[in-house]
């Protein structure tokens, strides 16, 4: 039977008689609670489009990955509203955001027009967007790109950093934290 229906055929037979649909659904909610286990600061990447305008985007997925030479990496869902910027940028900043930050990070989290109209901010190198009061900040060349699934992986060489030496804002468990 199972070289008759071939491999397609049997995996929507299960699909619909065994309900694997929702299985698979609510294992996606569960590996994304799952995933919220592990607490990540926040940031807003920040670049300029192709005509000098700020653009920026709340992440949680950076992450340090070399000190020699200084790299890092975050990602972008290919369904955010800025992936092809961020696709072909070739310079972006990572803000840190600090523990009085969370109105930050929800404003570049939501779909508002002009959010740099809302949040005081400066230009740094390669004009590069940075915003007031982080806690760190880090401008970076763009290195690599890769595929990640439903993500695109950027890697970035840090050009500059900018450490303010306030508190990060902590994200876990779904919820904002504060550390104290």
């Amino acid at each position: 039977m199972y070289l008759l229906l071939g491999y397609s055929s049997i995996s929507r037979m299960l699909q619909t008689s065994l309900g694997l649909k929702y299985m698979i659904d609510q294992s996606t909610i569960d590996l994304r609670k799952a995933f919220g286990n592990f607490a990540t600061g926040i940031t807003v990447i920040t670049t300029v489009d192709n005509i000098g305008s700020p653009q920026g985007i709340t992440v949680n997925s950076f992450s340090t990955v070399s000190l020699k030479p200084p790299l890092i990496s975050w990602c972008i869902g290919r369904e955010a509203k800025l992936f092809n910027l961020f696709k072909k940028t070739e310079y972006f900043a990572v803000n840190i955001l600090s523990n009085n930050q969370r109105s930050v990070s929800e404003l570049f989290a939501s779909s508002k027009e002009n959010k740099f109209s809302e949040q005081k901010w400066y230009h740094g190198a390669k004009n590069l967007p940075l915003l007031d009061n982080c806690a760190c900040q880090f401008l970076c060349s763009t290195e690599h790109r890769y595929p990640g699934g439903d993500h695109l992986i950027l890697i970035g060489r840090v050009m500059q950093i900018n450490d303010n030496g306030y508190l990060p804002l902590i994200y876990h468990g779904g919820n904002y934290q504060e550390l104290k």
